[in-house]
């Protein structure tokens, strides 16, 4: 296949845990990729273009998706899936803290959301998935967590939002929404009552939230969904 053909998928917060998965995922479809991430190595797989940089800042956007298209030719998919979940009773959160969020979250999903689409115009269709939160649509008084509500899901609403604008032209926009997943965010110690806070009595593994984007990446007739991953937690309690 040669690099014209081949599509190209952008996946932020990509150097451990969801993202890490969501990358091999993609090159198991046969995309290239281009991983973004603060902390992130050179891969030594030719598909995989890794860049350095904070999704909060437009200029690593603009180097993510203007490396896509020189190195792999286009964009085709974008998974947003950097994220910062800070959880504190409301009157706790700092400014530094709203900031930090925000800044990941939100402007994160803004800059290369933006500048992803503006590519996949030109190409006539792409899919873009966020990767959201279960309290969202389920608040839990034991994880205060305002500023998840608050940014995942100004996410949600856009996802939406976005995917009602671009129906017509292509670009289909979808999000995963976990409940609790084992990733290096959650130490050890937390699991047994992080567990607890779902219906099913256990926490996602890595390849529950894998297996979602692959399925919205495969779905075609799928566009402005918020598909909930969360062992039963959008179900109720």
């Amino acid at each position: 296949m040669s690099t014209e053909q081949q599509k190209v998928a952008i996946v932020t917060g990509a150097s451990q845990g969801l993202g890490a998965g969501i990358v091999e995922a993609y090159r198991k479809l046969g995309y290239a990729v281009v991983a973004v991430s603060r902390t992130i190595a050179p891969s030594a797989d030719p598909g995989i273009l890794t860049v350095q940089g904070d999704v909060a800042d437009r200029a690593t956007a603009e180097r993510a998706v203007t490396a896509a298209v020189e190195r792999f030719g286009r964009v085709d998919s974008l998974v947003n899936n950097a994220g910062i979940f800070v959880a504190k009773p409301f009157t706790d959160y700092t400014l530094d803290d709203y900031a930090a969020v925000t800044g990941v979250n939100l402007d994160g999903f803004f800059h290369i959301t933006q500048l992803a689409v503006a590519r996949m115009l030109t190409q006539g269709g792409g899919h873009v998935v966020s990767i959201t939160t279960s309290l969202v649509d389920n608040p839990d008084a034991r994880v205060p967590s305002v500023l998840a509500s608050l940014s995942k899901g100004g996410l949600q609403a856009a996802t939406r939002s976005l995917a009602t604008e671009y129906a017509t032209r292509g670009i289909r926009v979808n999000a995963v929404s976990p409940g609790t997943i084992k990733t290096p965010m959650h130490p050890e110690e937390t699991h047994e009552a992080l567990a607890a806070l779902h219906p099913v009595r256990r926490m996602g593994e890595t390849s529950d939230i894998v297996d979602a984007v692959v399925y919205l990446e495969n779905a075609p007739f799928v566009t402005g969904e918020i598909l909930h991953v969360d062992g039963g937690m959008s179900a109720g309690h």
